[in-house]
């Protein structure tokens, strides 16, 4: 869209929400606020000689970084901050941790020789940080006499400030290079995903600049009086109930559900703040709603980009934690901090598209987009040989306690990793392994409920599986087994790596001369076990999927030694 439509677009906007007397018109004023990306960046940046654009290219010359750094201070004090820190995600963020990230805040400020305060914060302030590499988890990568770690700004997720903090998204890897966080194995494994897409594409007829993978996390919470979260010494230390009985009343009687945010509790208000917190630092929340089990609620945002996103969902858990202390709650990010109620995950869809925009999960987008009917197909292939051939990846990528208690019971999937794709796509799947060459057309299901109230309206050609682990949502996977206190890089690295194997195999075969549908028919037939559209939570479902091969593996401890 062009600057004058955007403007435009906004004005409309602005108006449509002052006549309707949007009550929180002021909070979304303030969204961006804090985050150095777009018109506020171009703000800052254009009195440097720069624009928004040179933070997308990492490139930077001594000169831009310097340059960058000027921009950032400069809007810093403008906001009240005078320190700033590397923000980064030390190994074990995923669930031992509970998604804590690691950081040192030092002043944007020195003393001159007259004693007097000064601004200090330069390009290479900002580009690099060190610090001690053998404190953190590291398996064995530093020791106390080699101890090097260093940082390093990712240019990928924006810099944000909260307080008097301005912090600085980075990688943090050892003197050697290795990685040791959870954000660079999700670098590099974009890099190979968008190679080995951008080739296959290319086999496939689409030419582009390079594969993305955008991901919307769902998070789940238990929202829960602070007084009595004091008086159980099992929650505070372990983040689950460990002795005791069940609650008298649990949810049986199906109303907690998307029942009304009363403000009769203090949970409405204490949502409505984490969403205005959120969007100051340029955080999407868009949807809040009660969940299955009682005090449990749910958080989603809009998709984006996923080291973004990852980055984003971090900060939203310690956000979460924070506010809810202010309000008199406790929050409970472990998976399954009550018995026999619906433990928490953290929904990841996982889709991916072009630089250019183009879904490669939607099938009329990409099938228009190669001028391939087939071509949806298969990319369904590779994807689906990724999870027959590496399930165990993706199940030791959601390993955690809580994660392993949360499993298998209570809307949660079992620790089977199958695929869903629902009836009428099974069934193309299936003729296209058995040579048909035609394009996806899903059955168009139109509901009449006989009143004249309602209009009749179409629902999608598939229906919902809960029971899955990963089933296929329309332009998305939704790996629903991950849980809710997990940093998700570990579990989007695996997915990206695993995809970028099975890209880059087909690409090999058909670059050595074999057919794009030979080679994804081919792999269907060797992997079709892994789709099961039934009932995951049947035991003798379970059995037939065990026997068949479909990697089934009930201890995380397992899954991460394997």
């Amino acid at each position: 869209m062009l600057p004058a439509a955007r403007s435009q677009a906004a004005a409309r906007l602005a108006t449509s929400l002052r006549t309707r007397g949007l009550a929180s018109l002021a909070g979304y004023e303030e969204y961006g606020k804090h985050l150095f990306k777009g018109d506020v960046a171009e703000g800052y940046l254009s009195k440097q000689g720069l624009s928004a654009a040179t933070l997308d290219d990492p490139a930077w010359t001594e000169k831009h970084a310097d340059g960058v750094a000027a921009a950032v201070l400069d809007w810093a004090l403008d906001n009240g901050a005078s320190s700033y820190a590397h923000w980064f995600q030390p190994m074990a963020a995923g669930g031992v941790r509970h998604g804590l990230t690691g950081q040192v805040q030092n002043m944007m400020m020195k003393f001159d020789g007259k004693g007097k305060f000064v601004e200090d914060f330069k390009g290479k302030n900002l580009v690099k940080g060190e610090t001690d590499g053998s404190s953190f988890p590291n398996g064995g990568l530093r020791a106390t006499h080699t101890a090097g770690g260093y940082l390093a700004v990712d240019t990928s997720s924006p810099i944000f400030l909260r307080g008097d903090v301005v912090f600085i998204p980075s990688a943090f890897v050892s003197y050697y290079g290795a990685a040791l966080d959870e954000k660079t194995p999700v670098l590099r494994s974009n890099e190979a995903l968008s190679i080995h897409g951008t080739r296959l594409l290319g086999l496939l007829g689409l030419k582009t600049e390079g594969i993305v993978a955008n991901i919307g996390l769902e998070q789940e919470i238990f929202l829960v009086p602070r007084d009595e979260y004091y008086r159980r010494p099992d929650l505070q230390i372990t983040g689950r109930t460990v002795i005791g009985k069940d609650a008298p009343r649990g949810q049986e009687m199906c109303d907690h559900y998307m029942a009304p945010l009363s403000s009769s509790t203090p949970a409405l208000a204490c949502m409505q703040e984490i969403q205005e917190e959120c969007h100051k630092i340029g955080i999407p929340l868009k949807t809040r709603h009660r969940e299955v089990a009682p005090n449990q609620f749910e958080f989603a945002p809009l998709f984006g980009i996923n080291t973004t996103q990852i980055d984003q969902n971090v900060m939203v858990m310690q956000i979460i934690e924070e506010v809810a202390a202010r309000h008199g709650l406790a929050a409970l990010l472990q998976e399954k901090p009550f018995n026999n109620v619906n433990g928490s995950g953290k929904h990841n869809n996982w889709s991916l598209g072009t630089k250019e925009g183009t879904f490669l999960l939607e099938p009329d987008d990409i099938n228009a987009a190669t001028g391939n009917d087939t071509a949806f197909a298969v990319i369904m292939a590779a994807i689906v040989a990724a999870v027959d051939e590496h399930g165990d990846l993706m199940r030791m990528a959601i390993s955690s306690p809580g994660n392993d208690f949360r499993l298998g019971a209570c809307e949660a999937p079992p620790a089977i990793t199958s695929t869903y794709l629902g009836d009428d796509m099974t069934a193309y799947m299936e003729a296209f392994k058995n040579g048909s060459k035609g394009a996806y057309k899903p059955s168009k299901k139109t509901l009449d409920l006989g009143t004249s109230s309602i209009m009749p309206f179409q629902v999608p050609a598939e229906d919902r599986n809960r029971t899955s682990p990963f089933p296929y949502g329309g332009a998305r996977f939704e790996f629903r087994a991950v849980g809710s206190a997990q940093n998700v890089s570990m579990v989007n690295t695996v997915l990206n790596t695993i995809t970028a194997s099975k890209f880059k195999e087909f690409a090999d075969k058909i670059e050595a001369g074999a057919s794009p549908n030979d080679v994804a028919a081919e792999a269907l037939e060797k992997h079709w076990k892994v789709i099961f559209n039934g009932d995951n939570y049947c035991e003798e479902n379970q059995d037939m999927l065990t026997k068949s091969g479909v990697w089934r593996i009930d201890s995380g401890v397992e899954a991460i030694h394997r």
